[in-house]
């Protein structure tokens, strides 16, 4: 994540279109923020232990890497919109939902199981039900309301939209899968060093395999930013 930070940064310095700027200085921050949130988890910072209602001790959740995507997806999402041509209102209703998403999700991971009727795998399972629900709702924005708007841009700025948001939507989709399959969700199908590596391929590959698709792609970049600037004229 560091190194996806310093070639991103690497890659806009110079960039004096302010348009452009904006992807740039986006992607660096996603990359920035994932990279100081592993270090606090290598660091045994962002770990802690949960206790379920029935004397079970969950050993390790991280909770930084919630606290990492609740900016970083949200900056991802705006990356999208931006190449799109989103308006504020759009932007504003897909934030909402990953916000959602994320923070329902920390709850599922931290959720104990007491004072509830439930037993504490099925609260958690419920709260992982909730988060899924805002991600099938974002889900339908993305390849609704947001591709529509992207179809309207030309040929090479609608095709790299395409590209990066089926990335995000397959990536995206793996994320719930590895949650409940893992130690978190207490399915425990695998265990905790299967689920961290995989939730560290997804991450690198949802933030900085995302950022070079999209950063290398400079004359894209361009139209984007020329639609942008003729649409503020408008």
């Amino acid at each position: 994540m560091a190194l996806g930070t310093i070639a991103f940064i690497a890659m806009g310095s110079g960039e004096t279109n302010e348009r452009k700027q904006e992807f740039f200085i986006i992607t660096t921050f996603i990359a920035g923020i994932a990279a100081v949130s592993y270090f606090s988890m290598y660091q045994g910072f962002g770990v802690l232990s949960v206790e379920l209602a029935d004397g079970t001790t969950l050993d390790r959740i991280y909770w930084a890497r919630y606290t990492d995507w609740l900016f970083t997806t949200p900056l991802l999402l705006l990356d999208l919109g931006l190449l799109a041509g989103a308006d504020r209102n759009t932007l504003a209703t897909l934030i909402g939902l990953d916000v959602g998403m994320i923070v329902t999700g920390l709850v599922g991971a931290l959720a104990t199981g007491g004072g509830s009727s439930l037993s504490p795998g099925a609260t958690r399972i419920a709260w992982w039900g909730i988060s899924c629900g805002f991600f099938v709702v974002l889900l339908y924005y993305l390849v609704s309301t947001l591709s529509g708007v992207a179809a309207q841009r030309s040929g090479d700025v609608a095709s790299l939209f395409g590209t990066l948001r089926n990335l995000v939507i397959v990536l995206w989709t793996a994320y719930p899968i590895v949650w409940i399959i893992g130690t978190e969700g207490t399915l425990n199908l695998i265990g905790l060093g299967v689920e961290t590596v995989l939730f560290m391929v997804l991450d690198l590959s949802a933030k900085v395999g995302f950022g070079f698709i999209l950063l290398r792609s400079r004359d894209v970049l361009d139209q984007a930013a020329s639609a942008s600037e003729a649409a503020a004229a408008d």
